[in-house]
Parts: C-alpha cells; structure tokens; sequence
C-alpha cells in the first residue's frame, strides 16, 4: 500500500509498505483523506524539527544529545479520516462500514486498537472529509482553553492559518472581542467570516499600538504564527499582567523576541499550548480525547464550519509537488488535503 515518506530535507516520496496484520482487538481501516498540518510536517520536510538533531528524554522531559527520529519519515501526518474495512472477531465497536476519524499518517490503511476509534465514528450526515480537522480542531481548542477567556474579553490572535482561524472561531463562541492579525488578506476575510471584532494586516503597522489605542490592551494574545516576532507583537500587545499563550511550533533560536521590554516591564505571563496534553489547572476535568471529541461535535452541529478552510485536495501521488507548494508559496494554502483512492 501507499505511503508517504519525507526521505530527506526536501526530498518526498510516495513508497509502498506491507498491509499490517489485523490482531485481535484491532480494526484494520482504509483512508479516505489525510490532511496536512503545515506547521509540523514542514519542520520535518525543512528539516529543523528538534526531534531530527536532539532526543527527547521521556522521564526527565528535557531534550539531549542524539536524536529522537531519523530520515526517512514515513507516514508523518495525524490528521486522518477513514473507512472501517475489516474487524477482528472480538471487536464490535467501531463496526465495518463506519466512518472514521483519528491519527495514522499518511497511509493507504492502518490496523488500529479498536479502542482508539470509539467515539471517533462520523454521523451519516456528516461530509467525511471534516474527519481531516479532528486534531487541529483540537489543537486551538486547547490554547484557547489556556489563554482562560472570559466573557467580554479582549483578545488578540496572531497567525490566521487554519488553527488560528479556527482558535478565532472558538474564542469568538467562548464570548471574546476577536482582534485578529496576519499578513493575507484572505485569511483575515475569512476571520471575519467566523466571527473576528477586527482584522489587522501586519503589514500596514503595528498590532499592540492598534490594541491600545482601543483599550488599554488585549487581555490575552494567542500566538500561532510560529514566529518569534509575532510572539514578540503579541507580549507587547496585552495590557499589564496579561496572558500570551505561544501556540506555534517556534524554531531556532528567538531572533527578534526581545524579553527585556514589554515581557519585563508589563509582567506578562507566558504560557505555551501544546497538543501533548492540556492545560494543568484543566487536566482534571479534561484531556485530549475530550478537546478532539468536542471540536467534532461543534463542526457536526453547525458552529464551526471547516469546509471553507480547504484550498486543496490532491492525490497521494501528487504528495511531492504538494509539500513543494506549502514551503515555497505558503501563502497560496490553507489546509491541504490528500485523497487516497480504492487502489491506494
């Protein structure tokens, strides 16, 4: 079966790997689409994600010297929608035939734990294709949960990708004023759309002076440009004692993220969303599978529409021109979509 594999920076193919077996307690599925998670995949594609030159240390969570995944990266994705095809006998639920959503890359089919997938099954209304945004549904659910919105608050969101404009929906539904800011003007329209108070291109100035000239600053900034000077814009942009939440997947070192001004001087708080767990104040009550399943659930009940979110669906074989669209005109997609067809 297809698979697609990052063989080097740079350098994708679409490969063949072996039909895993179905065991017991297992449900082998047939992917329908595979979405793209921009941000991720062209770390690994560009070849500056942490984990390809440090290694993670599970137990003492500090990354060290080695490397945590090496070249080639196959099947890198986890935004995907499938077709239950085949159960082990001891497993009834998900059933064949049902719709599926969950995480297994970008694969032809997966052989799954069954368990993985209960409550992952699509209404029959539902177009399969919404399946894809499951996980980064979750991902702005989670760092608007972190930036604690209350009703009425002022809130700024850098980077209106598809997790920024979906963290604007949410935090517009949460009862926050939206001010949302990026540099194409697309995707501003589309904040819009879903709810934003404001837009802001970054081009025509700067976002926290527009902040203060309307209030006394943004109560919380979420980040989720992955740019160090957007993070700086968005610690400048809150009034003092507020939140930033960096969402994005930063690289490198911070050039340009000065913490000596603002950061210092307006004792902003800063904390990070990450979709590896929730917020800490919140892990009693919630985690991951909870942030997937209600996201779901908004997009099934109408108040999220994800449709317009999509600018492409490509075939599997095309995977190689895709990821050379997404690193060079970046600008040009918003979620990329990958078809997988009967034969796959």
């Amino acid at each position: 079966m297809r698979v697609i594999t990052i063989h080097e920076p740079g350098v994708v193919r679409v490969s063949l790997e072996a039909s895993g077996e179905l065991e017991p307690g297992c449900v082998r599925v047939r992917t329908l689409y595979s979405g793209v998670s921009a941000g991720t995949e062209l770390t690994a594609y560009r070849g500056t994600n942490p984990y390809l030159s440090r290694r993670w240390d599970t137990e003492r969570r500090l990354f060290v010297d080695g490397h945590t995944h090496a070249y080639p990266l196959a099947g890198w994705g986890y935004q995907e929608v499938g077709e239950v095809v085949e159960a082990a006998p001891d497993v009834a639920d998900p059933p064949v035939g049902a719709l599926v959503w969950g995480v297994w890359g970008h694969r032809a089919e997966a052989v799954l734990p069954a368990a993985r997938l209960v409550g992952h099954i699509l209404p029959p209304n539902a177009d399969p294709i919404t399946g894809v945004f499951a996980r980064v549904g979750a991902i702005a659910l989670n760092a608007v949960h972190a930036a604690d919105v209350h009703l009425g608050d002022q809130l700024a969101i850098f980077g209106q990708g598809v997790i920024g404009l979906l963290a604007t929906r949410l935090a517009v539904l949460n009862g926050a004023r939206v001010v949302a800011a990026d540099a194409i003007p697309a995707r501003l329209s589309l904040a819009e759309a879903y709810g934003a108070a404001e837009t802001f291109d970054i081009r025509e100035g700067s976002v926290a002076e527009l902040v203060r000239k309307r209030v006394e600053g943004a109560d919380t900034a979420i980040e989720l440009s992955g740019s160090h000077a957007g993070l700086h814009e968005a610690i400048r942009s809150v009034r003092r004692g507020g939140r930033v939440v960096a969402a994005g997947f930063y690289q490198g070192e911070g050039a340009g993220l000065r913490l000596g001004e603002e950061f210092h001087h307006n004792q902003v708080q800063l904390v990070s969303a990450q979709i590896g767990g929730v917020a800490s104040w919140l892990s009693h009550r919630w985690d991951v599978e909870r942030l997937q399943r209600t996201f779901m659930d908004l997009v099934h009940r109408g108040e999220v529409a994800v449709e317009a979110l999509i600018s492409h669906v490509m075939d599997v074989e095309a995977a190689p021109e895709a990821f050379d669209l997404l690193d060079r005109h970046p600008a040009e997609v918003l979620q990329l979509v990958f078809k997988f067809g009967e034969d796959a």
